[in-house]
This record gives C-alpha cells, structure tokens and sequence, in this order.
C-alpha cells in the first residue's frame, strides 16, 4: 500500500510510545512465523467472539439494535445504577477540625425525616458510653445518622475532628466548648488501630465536659478490644422520598415526579448508595421547577459514572495495584473473577515498570480482599455455569453492578492519563497472545473501545499493527477489533475495511478486511458483500478465495432473517457477474450447506416455501440446481446434500423438509439422474447401505 503523508509521523510516535522490550517483541513478531499457524475456522472464530463479548456490545455486534456505546453516547433511558466516588455529604468533609454550620443541621434535619427511628436504638447507648463507634459500608449514610444522633441528645454545636487524627491524641480534641464531636471515617492502621484505651480516655473526658462524640469507620477499620456499632442504612427508596419531599414540600407533585417512568426504574432497583438517591431527588426537584429538561434527568446516571471513575483514577486515594484491577474488570467484565485478579496483577508489574523502570516490579502474592476489592469496584461476584471446551463448569464471575463503568473505566485510563498508555498497551498486547480465547475477544473488544474513543490512536498502537503481523491468530484480533468497533459506533469503520480489501493494501490487511466483513456485515450486509465480490475479482490466490467464500457463507447462515434474505439476493445477482462472481456465490453457497450449522439453510427453504417469504424458496433452489450443474461444484454440493440426507435419518422433521427441497432441484432429466444415483448409493455411517430415509426420498423424485 502506498505511503500516506501521515504515516511517517504516526511511525514516530508508535516509537516514541513503546517501551525497548516493546520494540523487541514487536521486532520478534515481525520475524517470526509459527510454523503451525493457519487461520481458525470462521465458523469457530465467529462463535468464540458471540460467546465472549460482554452483553453490553454482544446485542449490537449481532445485527440486533444498538444496546451498547454509540457515538459516546449510551441509548435508552438510563437511569443512576451509579458507581459514583464524588463526596456528596452533610456537613464538613474537610481533614481539620472545626464546627459544622448550624444551617447544615437544619437542613439534614429536613432530609432524615421519616427514618429518625434508626438512630433511636443507638441514642441510649451514647447517653451512657459518651462514645460510640459506628461503623458500616462506605457510602450508607453513617455521617448524616452520627449528626442526628448528636442532634437527638442535644449534643450542638458539633464539632468535626480530623480524621487524620491519631487515636491517641483524640481526647486532645475534644477539650474545646462544643457539647457533640464527630469524627467521620477515622483513618487506621497496623500502627495506630483504634483501642479500648483510647476509647475509655474519652469518655472520661467527655463525661467532665457533659458531651458526647461520635466515630465513624469503615468496615477495614483496625480495632483493638472496640465493640462498634452496626449502622443499618434506609434503604436507598426512602432516601429519595425523604429528599425530594424536603426540596419539594408538595405531596401531590412529589407523587407525580416519583410516577415518572425514570423514577419508577429507580425505585425498582436496590444497589444504589444513598448519596445517589438523594442526587436523583436533586435532578428531580429541579426537573418539578423546570430548570432540569428530561434529557438532562435522563443522563443523571452516566455523568455520575464518569464522576466516579475519574475519583478512582484521578487522585491517590486509590492504590496502584486497586488501579490495575479496576482496568482488568473493564476488560474482563462478567468473567471469572480468578482470570480478572490473575490479569490484573500482570498489568500491576506493567505499571510498576513505568513508575520505576530501574527496578523489577514486585506485585504481593497474598493480602488482597475479594470483598474489599469488589466494594471499591462497585461490582458483584456471583455463581454462574460457564460453557467451555471441556465440558460446563462453575465458576465465581465478578461484573460491575453498573454496565456502562467499564467502558468509562478504558476511555479516562486512555485519554486522560497518557502514562499509563506504555503499560497497557503492552499489557494488551501480551494478553492477544493468551491462549484463552475469552482472553483475546475481550483485547478485541478493549481495542475497539478504545477504537470509539480515540481512533488514530487505538488503529496505529493496536489494531493496525495485529493487521500486519505474520501471524493470523494476531490478525484475527485485528478483525475482531474492527467488527466490534463498528458495533460501538466507533467513526470510518466501513471505509477502513473498504481501503484494507484493495488488492495494494498488502495480503494481511487484505485477509483481516476480508475476515472482518464476515463479522461487521450483518450491519451492513450489501457493502459488505459487495466488497467481498470485488476482492473476489481482483484476486488470484487459490487461498485467498476460499477465505472470501467463508466471508460471504457467514453472512449466508446469519442469525437475522432479514440480512439473510439481503444475502441470498445479493448472491442471486452475483451470479450475473463473470466467473468470479459465479465462484463466488456457488463457493460459499455449498460451503454454508456443508457447515455443521447449514441445517439452518434447510429450515429456511423450508419456511420460507409454506409461509414465505416465497421469493427466498425459489432462490435458494436456484442456487441448488447451479451448484449441482457446474462440474466445479457438483461433487461437494452433493457431499452438503448427502450429509443433511443422513442427519435426517431419524429426524422427521428434516425429512419433511428434504421432501419440500429435492423435487424443486431437478430441472431436467440429468438433475434427476444425479440425484437418483446420489441417493442410490449414499451409505449409512457403519457403510452397510442407503439408509432407509434415502429409499423414502428416491420414491419423492
């Protein structure tokens, strides 16, 4: 392919990007060939693709309607299912002590009514302690039940003490006038754990100063001899009512904003943390006074998503390695849970080696937390039957709770953190030789994410380069990549694979195009095969051929009628087209026939003769009768017949369908004879002589 003017400067910074060991492997690649390797079956390679994409691109990859990312935008009414790590609290959230405005007490007053009574158990037991430690999930609402459980007992003004405080200097905080001291998410460890000690200094303290404090920690908090207090949250429903009562203040309009069709798909979901009701109430008060549109209201839930996974990745709150595996689960989403960790510590030791590339990188082999890990994730881990090559098996899978965070996850990691681009991109291309083919669709599919995001970038680092490898397994990446990009709505798709088909492109990026429009033509069935026929034409390569014919025989046994019938007229007129035309359509007619999966072809002829639509009959026996005439063909096309003649001994209702199909073969008395000798000397599968379903058929001609 000739040189583009913006290719040398793309080489550069492909260069500039890449890392020695980089260069090597790439350098490795390009001179080495496994002898073995022969491009997988496209029947098998279409099925691990189908089997493997994450369901929220599998609906589109399929010719269905678009479920997934399109254009960065996300289809459908969506509502919150946040992964949200913005701090929306009541009062002080800063890291020094001082007192929390009385306003904002009023005004969280406002907002807990109607769940008082979840403080009321824990109001006697401070009055007696003096203190109390509350602890329970990030997110639940310990800080607004600690405010009103000071309010309750009169403890105001309330004072909040830094969370960075040592809990041995604790009672040093709460020498001042306040009457209430709240400490939120005090911060511990292996070498300053919460103790009882401390615990009892306090309450001495606070004892001679008539006050009381309160403490919230976390579920990993380090306690030493404490006995905490559970908090059990209202449940995110009664936080939104609560809220937008509040902000509204009228029944009847509360009644209606809550009967709205995005207020009903909230209220019927139950893994939203609280701050997020309470920011859905915040949308909907503002959507009652006419200063938030629906469109807004709807996308509520996707800005909350980009505003948590710009939290994880933005600051240091979250560790390196917590990082890696946030990345890992967007690739892996709704996959084994042990393949997700297992990935995401090699891409731990990648990052490790951008942050210090004089040292090797050093990952734990123990000491992580399955609950901790998930929790920060916002993702869950349940039991579910995996099919697999040997056999069904159970496996522990992890996903996020919200689908659309693993698509946010790839685009900020890859547009707004450029540093990590070195080690995910040799990440990425260390797992598109895995093995695994779970592994290498999700790289395809990360790819095309990636694709959808930023396209230049994605093409020349990624996808381009497994274009051009020697190495089919790496090209077949590549297609993968493409077919699910265009899935996505990621932008020139279709032109790119029109560019790469041309003859001058070169016989890997030919081959990927080629295999590519298998997978992206039911989106577009009739460029598709339009190309496939003008790579058919402009080609000489007996290999090249029959990699075109498979192409166009996928998109023959399409799951969607309608791309097939869109197909099949396709072929019908490519028939009029030359000789390559000619081969072509025959070619991958008898292939489809012949595939495990071509009793589909027969189902079809078959229904579409008793209930139409009846074009798609007649063109299909067309198609019969010119595959068994031509003496290139006759012998296979025979070999397709025979086999389905053989799977329906036994099977009636194949039977009735070859019945309906073989008396539409026979043109003339030669199509007849072909036929009654095939039939005549077809042998069971022990050799001993014609099934029985053969005399049956014979007598139907």
């Amino acid at each position: 392919m000739s040189e583009q003017p913006g290719d040398k400067q793309t080489d550069r910074s492909q260069d500039d990007t890449d890392s020695p060991a980089d260069q090597q492997e790439q350098t490795n690649d390009e001179h080495t060939e496994a002898e073995d390797d022969r491009p997988q079956d496209p029947w098998a390679a279409r099925r691990e693709l189908y089997e493997h994409v994450p369901a929220a691109v599998g609906g589109s990859l399929v010719g269905g309607d678009q479920t997934g990312v399109s254009g960065g935008s996300v289809r459908g009414d969506v509502v919150l299912g946040t992964k949200v790590e913005h701090h929306y609290r009541f009062g002080a959230a800063t890291h020094t002590s001082g007192d929390i405005p009385s306003s904002e007490l009023d005004q969280l007053t406002r907002e807990f009514a109607g769940y008082e009574e979840l403080v009321h158990p824990l109001r006697d037991r401070l009055r007696e302690k003096r203190v109390l430690v509350l602890y329970g999930a990030p997110f639940t609402g310990r800080h607004s039940a600690a405010l009103m459980l000071l309010r309750s007992l009169d403890a105001v003004p309330v004072r909040a003490v830094d969370p960075n405080t040592p809990p041995t200097a604790l009672k040093d905080e709460v020498n001042g006038d306040s009457h209430g001291y709240l400490v939120s998410d005090l911060v511990t460890g292996r070498e300053n754990p919460l103790r009882d000690i401390d615990l009892w200094a306090l309450r001495d303290a606070l004892r001679e100063k008539d006050a009381y404090l309160v403490i919230t920690v976390d579920l990993f908090a380090t306690l030493r001899g404490v006995d905490p207090v559970p908090w059990v949250p209202p449940s995110p429903q009664a936080v939104l009512r609560s809220h937008l009562h509040a902000l509204v203040d009228d029944p009847r309009r509360e009644h209606e904003l809550l009967a709205l069709e995005l207020s009903q798909e909230f209220l019927g979901r139950d893994d939203h943390q609280l701050r997020e009701a309470a920011a859905f109430a915040k949308a909907l008060a503002e959507h009652a006074d006419g200063t938030t549109t629906r469109e807004e209201l709807a996308n509520v839930g996707p800005r909350l998503v980009r505003e948590q996974v710009r939290e994880w990745f933005g600051g240091d709150e979250t560790q390196l390695r917590d990082k890696a595996f946030l990345i890992s689960l967007a690739v892996f989403d709704e996959a084994a849970y042990a393949l997700t960790a297992e990935l995401s510590d090699t891409l731990f030791a990648q990052f490790q080696r951008t942050e210090d590339a004089g040292r090797g990188p050093r990952v734990g082999i123990f000491g992580t937390s399955i609950t901790k890990r998930l929790r920060l994730a916002r993702a869950v881990a349940y039991w579910r039957e995996e099919h697999t090559e040997w056999g069904p098996v159970h496996q522990r899978v992890a996903r996020f709770q919200e689908s659309r965070a693993s698509f946010e996850v790839l685009r900020e990691v890859w547009t707004s953190h450029p540093s990590a681009r070195p080690a995910l991109l040799a990440w990425l291309r260390e797992l598109a030789q895995d093995g695994r083919p779970l592994v290498r669709t999700r790289v395809a599919v990360t790819a095309a994410v990636l694709a959808q995001t930023d396209l230049p970038s994605a093409m020349a680092l990624l996808i381009e380069r497994w274009a051009k490898s020697k190495l089919y397994r790496d090209c077949l990446v590549a297609a993968n990549a493409l077919a699910t990009a265009h899935a996505v709505g990621a932008p020139n798709i279709p032109s790119i694979l029109r560019s790469w088909c041309e003859e001058e492109a070169g016989p890997r990026l030919r081959w990927t195009a080629i295999r590519a429009y298998a997978l992206v033509g039911p989106r577009m069935p009739d460029e598709a095969l339009k190309a496939l026929a003008n790579a058919a034409r402009t080609g000489d390569d007996e290999q090249e051929a029959q990699h075109i014919a498979e192409s166009a025989a996928l998109l023959l046994s399409d799951e969607s009628a309608s791309v097939r019938s869109r197909v099949l007229r396709g072929l019908v007129e490519l028939l009029q087209d030359g000789p390559s035309g000619r081969r072509l359509v025959l070619h991958a007619f008898v292939l489809a026939c012949a595939r495990a999966d071509g009793w589909l072809l027969l189902r079809w002829h078959a229904e579409a003769a008793s209930s139409g639509p009846i074009e798609d009959a007649r063109w299909l026996s067309l198609l019969w009768q010119t595959a068994l005439g031509d003496l290139r063909h006759t012998t296979d096309a025979l070999k397709a017949l025979a086999g389905w003649i053989l799977e329906a001994d036994g099977d009636p209702q194949a039977e009735r369908e070859l019945t309906m199909l073989l008396p539409t073969l026979v043109g003339s008395d030669e199509d007849r004879k072909r036929l009654d000798h095939m039939l005549g000397t077809l042998r069971d599968r022990r050799g001993s002589g014609p099934p029985a379903v053969a005399h049956r058929l014979l007598a139907v001609l």
